[in-house]
């Protein structure tokens, strides 16, 4: 474990991040409205991509985690390790949120569906925009002849569109660990095992579907190199 030590703690301070930093914004009436909180989503996973990604592959989220490891792009061995780091980053940035606020009815960014969601929509929204998620970050981050450069910027930006519209119905999770930490510091549970499951479920099903489309062998016939 000790060599594995560098990525735990790497995936712990990008996912303390995410919640210290995005949950932040949508805690504090900083006047930012969905635009701007969604912006904030995008840009912290952006750069925290940009600082950990040569350490751990800034995963952040067990979905993701998962979801690597089942399409052979990650081993199962550090798996329960990443989801560990991964959970307690947003758990302890949740606390420090909550202990700077120092207001207890403040929901800390907690995911929760508005009332005009029902449970099979939350499910569905979560995971749709899970699927898009991984199969962008499966597109940028295992396939040599993606950009890789602008990884963080694709996948920073599929999350900023997902905050953006989804938000407001749902809080746009895809990310168990980031609904995680925000429950166990509010102590509200109501929602959270659809907050886990729909984004796992859809996270697999991305990384799956682009395994199936990503075409890497070339031929002469096509110069563009699809199958």
């Amino acid at each position: 474990m000790s060599k594995h030590l560098p990525k735990y703690l790497a995936e712990f301070i990008g996912s303390f991040a995410l919640i210290f930093f995005a949950c932040g914004a949508s805690t504090i009436d900083g006047g930012l409205g969905t635009l701007g909180i969604g912006l904030v989503f995008g840009a912290v996973i952006m750069v925290m991509i940009l600082a950990t990604g040569h350490i751990s592959g800034a995963h952040f989220n067990p979905a993701v985690t998962i979801a690597f490891a089942l399409t052979n792009r990650f081993r199962w061995s550090q798996v329960p390790f990443y989801i560990l780091a991964q959970s307690l980053g947003c758990i302890a940035g949740a606390f420090l949120l909550s202990s700077i606020v120092n207001d207890p009815t403040t929901t800390l960014g907690l995911t929760q569906p508005v009332d005009t969601v029902s449970v099979n929509s939350l499910c569905l929204i979560e995971f749709s925009i899970t699927f898009i998620l991984m199969f962008v970050i499966s597109s940028v981050a295992t396939d040599s002849r993606a950009v890789g450069e602008l990884a963080a910027v694709a996948i920073g930006g599929c999350v900023a569109i997902s905050a953006m519209v989804f938000g407001p119905l749902t809080g746009a999770s895809m990310n168990p660990a980031r609904s995680l930490g925000p429950a166990v510091a509010t102590d509200n549970y109501e929602h959270l095992l659809f907050y886990i499951v729909a984004p796992i479920l859809g996270a697999i099903c991305g990384a799956l579907f682009y395994s199936k489309i990503r075409c890497d062998d070339e031929t002469p016939s096509n110069a563009a190199g699809c199958c």
